[in-house]
């Protein structure tokens, strides 16, 4: 026998949708069928008919259910409909009524998504009931609008309201700390409300504490207890990653592999910015073997790119720019950085012709790459061009490293006087990368008083800059100012100012080797500093001499000749050089800017030795083949 149905619920699942047959199925005016076709209209995501027929109930005085407005005002949400979303808080207000707690969290949540933080505030203060989510709301709501002190009163509110924040309300407020006084005062309320071991609560304190700077209390957050969620174990990596903490990066996700987690693509960029901070090719292409197994992505693509320009590996770069399914315009950026950087200018300039080809529209970075390209190809007018144009053509406003890349551009050309011009003309204030740059050109082209005059301002900033202190000594020295030459040594002293020691390091059958001036710690370092003595004899058969410039003058000539002779680079390229195979590159990476006289070296040595070799310095990078650097011997 077949079940009974009452005859109403039967009319209603025949009645079709937008045909009216007779009144007695349908009437329109009637309060229930004007609530199922507001409800049929919210749920089908019918927007103008949904808000005319909610006109309609509120004519006839009547409501929907919460659920179905709530349907509605996410929709609002989701396209971006201010005027409509209004419309269903003035609907569900109208005639005296209030709605309970959580439609108005709905539509506090509507208020906060579209960033009227006044309209919000209104609501909220009239709301008769407030919940954990109403607080955390308006807390997440201030945090992302950057308005921190509002959000942290806002916690100090909901304490005294006596609502107990949860893992939300902590995840957002931690966003909210504008010091690390505030931080550990967070950090301490969250053990006090036994929220320290939820997920996302103790993911945002890492993320937090790595943000300040502090990673090893970022690690004291993640080492407290056992961890079970991928989320906290990315925000340990990227933590180490973003504080250049690359070793430690590298370990945890080794870590992170051996608990039994296969990582995605955050932990993956991590790993993979960790590589390229380091710059170690051979462990980034380990890396991109995941990269391969895992769906594309298009931040992932965009990261393995950064770390084959940032390795000196354009070969690899350039393959993998190609082999990207989709493109933006960091993808775009970075690649054109990377060959100026490694110093293929008019290759990088076609680039972005072909860029702006494609219809995408170049950004603040692009135009760095685009100044840094004709700086480096000595175009000075192509140079000029897009910087007084780039605002005009791209919306793009000149900032301190367009800046930067005019007066690298105009020192190169020699045309001093110009670019110390343009320094002191422009809108922002030069900083220390700017003058060093300018004084790198004085040095270029032996303008000894503008070098003493620009060494002057890059002390004013950073009074401890002890490469700078070196030479300004020898620019006195060099114009027979014994008296000022002595007084910046005594300078030098009286402010504890040492030179910071020279290290360089290779990757090498996926180990790093380090070399630092005067340490014999390496197990071979006997047999390279042999090696290296028996090179230096044969460069100087050609025609090598040292050259002791980037020394101090209160040093004995052979003295001068012995600091040069062990430089880090020479020792970390020796090794390359007895441990690869012929034919491969050898790639160094380098914690200083590479010496004058070192640059000569390498240069006659890939000639003699025919290898290509990378030295990677925190300017850029260098490419010497043939006994020619890519930087046209000026860096």
């Amino acid at each position: 026998m077949l079940p009974k149905f009452p005859m109403k619920s039967i009319l209603k699942a025949i009645r079709p949708y937008n045909v009216c047959t007779t009144q007695t199925l349908y009437n329109p005016s009637s309060p229930s069928a004007l609530i199922d076709d507001f409800t049929r209209f919210c749920y089908q995501r019918d927007l103008p008919r949904a808000i005319k027929t909610m006109g309609s109930l509120q004519k006839h005085g009547i409501r929907a259910d919460s659920i179905t407005y709530s349907e509605l005002i996410k929709y609002c949400i989701s396209r971006g409909a201010i005027k409509e979303g209004k419309l269903v808080h003035n609907h569900v207000y109208s005639n005296g009524y209030e709605p309970k707690v959580f439609l108005n969290n709905i539509l506090l949540n509507m208020y906060v998504k579209f960033e009227l933080l006044d309209e919000a505030l209104v609501l909220f203060d009239q709301m008769p009931d407030r919940n954990v989510v109403s607080w955390t709301t308006m807390i997440s709501g201030y945090s992302n609008g950057k308005l921190y002190v509002e959000a942290l009163g806002f916690l100090v509110l909901m304490f005294r309201d006596g609502v107990v924040p949860n893992g939300f309300t902590f995840s957002s407020v931690l966003r909210a700390c504008d010091s690390l006084g505030t931080l550990r005062q967070i950090h301490c309320s969250i053990v006090k409300n036994g929220l320290d071991s939820d997920v996302f609560v103790r993911s945002s304190m890492i993320d937090i504490y790595s943000k300040w700077g502090e990673i090893q209390s970022g690690f004291c957050v993640f080492d407290e207890m056992v961890t079970g969620d991928l989320v906290v174990w990315n925000s340990i990596i990227a933590g180490f990653a973003q504080n250049g903490n690359g070793d430690e990066a590298l370990e945890n996700f080794k870590d992170m592999k051996r608990a039994g987690f296969s990582g995605n693509h955050a932990s993956l960029t991590s790993v993979m910015r960790a590589c390229t901070g380091l710059a170690l090719l051979e462990l980034g292409r380990q890396v991109h073997v995941y990269v391969v197994k895992s769906p594309r992505d298009l931040i992932l693509d965009n990261a393995l790119l950064d770390m084959y320009c940032k390795c000196g590996n354009l070969e690899d770069a350039k393959s993998a720019f190609e082999l990207m399914p989709e493109k933006d315009v960091i993808s775009w950026s970075t690649m054109i950085s990377g060959l100026a950087q490694n110093g293929c200018s008019l290759e990088a300039l076609e680039l972005f012709h072909s860029m702006k080809a494609s219809g995408l529209t170049p950004n603040y970075i692009t135009m760095v790459g685009v100044l840094f390209a004709c700086s480096h190809a000595g175009l000075a007018d192509d140079g000029w061009f897009y910087f007084r144009s780039m605002k005009q053509f791209f919306g793009v406003d000149p900032g301190r490293e367009h800046c930067g890349c005019m007066a690298d551009l105009l020192g190169r050309a020699g045309k001093l006087d110009e670019a110390i011009k343009f320094i002191h003309e422009m809108e922002c204030e030069p900083d220390v990368v700017m003058w060093r740059t300018l004084l790198g050109a004085c040095r270029v082209h032996k303008n000894m008083d503008l070098a003493i005059y620009v060494a002057k301002q890059i002390l004013k900033l950073e009074p401890e800059d002890e490469g700078t202190y070196i030479l300004l000594s020898n620019a006195y020295a060099t114009t027979q100012r014994w008296e000022d030459a002595e007084e910046v040594r005594k300078t030098m002293k009286g402010k504890g100012v040492k030179k910071e020691p020279g290290s360089s390091w290779i990757e090498l059958n996926k180990q790093v080797h380090a070399f630092v001036l005067g340490d014999k710690s390496h197990p071979q370092i006997l047999n390279i500093v042999k090696e290296l003595n028996n090179l230096i004899r044969r460069l100087m058969e050609v025609g090598y001499v040292p050259d002791t410039s980037f020394v101090l003058h209160d040093l004995e000539g052979e003295q001068m000749e012995d600091s040069l002779r062990y430089h880090s680079e020479k020792l970390a390229v020796m090794f390359g050089l007895m441990s690869l195979p012929n034919g491969k590159p050898v790639r160094i990476m380098k914690n200083l800017r590479i010496c004058g006289d070192c640059h000569t070296f390498v240069k006659l040595v890939s000639k003699i030795e025919d290898r290509h070799i990378v030295i990677r310095d925190p300017v850029r990078y260098h490419h010497f083949k043939d006994g020619v650097c890519s930087c046209g011997d000026y860096w």
